[in-house]
């Protein structure tokens, strides 16, 4: 029992780490990769709160993993972050606004059905 909290601690700190991060692109806009553009596009990415905040989230659910993977096997843990997608995809549609697909939807279904079968061996 005590692996699953690690691990809802590390799903929670990762899906809030990248709403933040979309959340702080959304207000600082396309992060272009051209060379002409990269330095600017960062910079703004960098110093915006969300970002910052974003990244830090994302660290704290990886401190977590990586106590987890120091004590169960890969293939069983990796398997479990898949339900963040299903946070994800709720969590997108209520805070972000965004729209998802009965398509979309049958896919994050079939990822839990997935994850259901590893956590019963």
């Amino acid at each position: 029992m005590k692996y699953y909290a690690m691990l809802l601690a590390a799903v929670s700190l990762s899906v809030t780490g990248e709403l933040l991060l979309k959340h702080g692109m959304n207000q600082v806009g396309v992060l272009s990769l051209h060379p002409d553009n990269i330095v600017a596009g960062l910079w703004r990415s960098f110093t915006s709160p969300f970002v910052l905040l974003g990244f830090a989230a994302v660290f704290g659910g990886s401190i977590f993993w990586l106590s987890i993977i120091s004590r169960v096997q890969l293939s069983y843990a990796y398997p479990m972050l898949s339900l963040s997608y299903v946070i994800v995809l709720l969590a997108s549609w209520l805070l972000l606004n965004e729209q998802f697909s009965p398509v979309r939807v049958l896919g994050v279904l079939i990822v839990c059905l997935g994850v259901f079968v590893v956590s019963r061996t």
